[in-house]
């Protein structure tokens, strides 16, 4: 028996954004009670928030996402609760820039950050969410991978180590740069925890129990945001829950193996995703049956963490005005089309589950799934609107909170997923509207027997994509269309892209109408100053 606190001035915003973050550790693990609802929706309160993050996780890894050999009790339970965005794609589907554009609300190239191009400007930085709701009274933090470094660009070296600058404009840092470790101790900012949850997924819980407990003393409304680790390799996962998924036989999508790739452009086979499908062991039985347990139990532990955050949220009398969001920096391949990794526009790469939970609507108790398309960029916009703070003009997010009043509504027509990572030959720009998907890929080699080439997914028939329909005389229309959206794309980010870390350059590059000579030109430059 425990006694409840209720604390007037604080409420609790909870934003989970990943699909595998919330077992409470204690015998009461299965319960799967509804959460803690008031009567009422409004409320003067300026809820908390906190946004926990995964990284690598796959949209099809939550039980109520309708994987059956999930077990995710407390991911669930924020599901059952709230509304499953069964339709969330990240813009970008690599950490560094779909942290980046998330913590920002800008597309990558207009935030300009990215692997193998440079950090986030200072001046970007300051316009990002967790600024902008510190400046409106929140007490701010932050655990686990930033993922991203922020710079002054105009400096003569510009920084590279992710959190090194950021650190400083957050009231509470238990973040880490780089990719972090999954041994806690091994990280300088949670090593402390290191005794009592020797797996950092464990420790960010325990860390974000900490910070809540002290905002709730100074009675100041807060901001957490939690970016685990997991379930990205190596896989580590936390020996305390070996045996969740011992005899757990796994079952394979429609799109599993390499047949189910062969309509792909051959653009996608010359990047790292495409060996990986070998290397990562998708493709025997019992090898794909031992990674997938692996992968799941590092998601099973931080449904665990998750499930420590709810349980104090619940004994501090604040889990009430608490919105809990839930998503993943990028989706995960896991065999799909004989692909390992993310990084391509692909379904398994691209999209992510996204659940928000807030307790103050009045629909709330009972699972809503809506197939609105939705994108990474928008849940910084959600959180601001949660937060009654207004978003920069700059911004390309629109909140999701009409949404959670109607799931049947549609925020956005279209949005972009934007591949400048890794070999030239990968680099992609694609469209998506509430049905379909196209995708261009420009670069030509003959020797390697590539052209520019384009692909179409009608995704409310085909969501596997199992059929590339362009050349279908039936989707004619349609092509043109997507043409036409993407053509917009390609103008917006003409005009609005930064002028550095070659941004600008892939205006052009990825230009259906410009010349591949004109592009052999704009590579070469681009070639020479990546030489310098």
């Amino acid at each position: 028996m425990f006694r409840t606190i209720k604390k007037a001035g604080n409420s609790v915003f909870l934003i989970t954004l990943s699909l595998s973050a919330a077992l409470v550790l204690s015998s009461c693990a299965n319960d799967n009670k509804p959460l803690t609802k008031p009567a009422h929706y409004a409320s003067s309160e300026k809820p908390n928030i906190i946004f926990f993050f995964t990284d690598d996780q796959a949209y099809d890894t939550i039980r109520a996402f309708g994987n059956p050999d999930a077990v995710t009790p407390n991911i669930d339970k924020l599901a059952n609760n709230g509304v499953v965005f069964s339709r969330h794609y990240n813009t970008t589907s690599i950490c560094m820039a779909s942290r980046a554009s998330v913590m920002s609300g800008m597309y990558e190239y207009k935030n300009g950050t990215n692997f193998q191009h440079g950090p986030m400007a200072e001046t970007i930085w300051q316009q990002s969410y967790p600024l902008l709701l510190k400046q409106a009274g929140y007490r701010t933090g932050f655990a686990g991978k930033f993922g991203f470094p922020v710079s002054n660009m105009s400096a003569s070296e510009l920084n590279k180590e992710e959190g090194k600058v950021a650190q400083h404009d957050f009231d509470f840092w238990a973040g880490g740069p780089g990719q972090t470790s999954y041994k806690t101790a091994q990280n300088e900012s949670i090593k402390k925890y290191a005794q009592d949850y020797p797996h950092s997924s464990l420790a960010y819980g325990a860390v974000s129990v900490d910070f809540i407990r002290d905002a709730v003393k100074d009675n100041t409304p807060f901001a957490m945001s939690v970016f685990y680790k997991a379930p990205h390799r190596p896989v580590t996962p936390d020996r305390k829950f070996d045996d969740v998924y011992k005899n757990t036989e796994f079952r394979k999508l429609p799109n599993y193996g390499r047949d189910a790739g062969k309509h792909f452009s051959k653009h996608s086979q010359k990047g790292r995703q495409y060996p990986r499908f070998e290397e990562w062991g998708y493709s025997e039985a019992q090898t794909y049956q031992q990674a997938l347990r692996k992968y799941h139990q590092l998601i099973h532990g931080i449904d665990q963490s998750i499930g420590m955050v709810l349980t104090e949220l619940e004994t501090l009398g604040i889990a009430d005005n608490t919105v809990i969001i839930f998503a993943s920096d990028n989706g995960y391949f896991n065999g799909s089309h004989g692909l390992g990794s993310k990084v391509l526009p692909y379904e398994e790469g691209a999209r992510v589950p996204l659940i928000i939970y807030d307790p103050r609507n009045q629909q709330s108790g009972k699972m809503r799934t809506t197939t609105s398309l939705t994108a990474g960029v928008d849940i910084s916009a959600t959180i601001l609107d949660f937060a009654g703070v207004s978003k920069p003009i700059s911004w390309d997010g629109v909140s999701l909170v009409p949404i959670l009043n109607d799931s049947n509504q549609r925020v956005r027509k279209t949005m972009p997923h934007i591949q400048v990572w890794g070999l030239e030959e990968t680099r992609n720009l694609t469209v998506l509207d509430q049905r379909f998907k196209y995708i261009y890929w420009y670069y030509q080699d003959e020797q390697q027997d590539l052209v520019p080439t384009e692909e179409l997914y009608d995704l409310a028939n085909d969501p596997y994509e199992l059929t590339n329909v362009v050349s279908d005389i039936r989707y004619a229309s349609t092509l043109e269309n997507m043409r036409a959206v993407y053509d917009q794309q390609i103008n917006h980010w003409q005009q609005h892209s930064v002028k550095y870390n070659e941004y600008a350059e892939y205006g052009q590059l990825f230009d259906r109408h410009l010349s591949w000579p004109a592009k052999q030109q704009i590579l070469n430059k681009k070639g020479i100053a990546d030489q310098e």
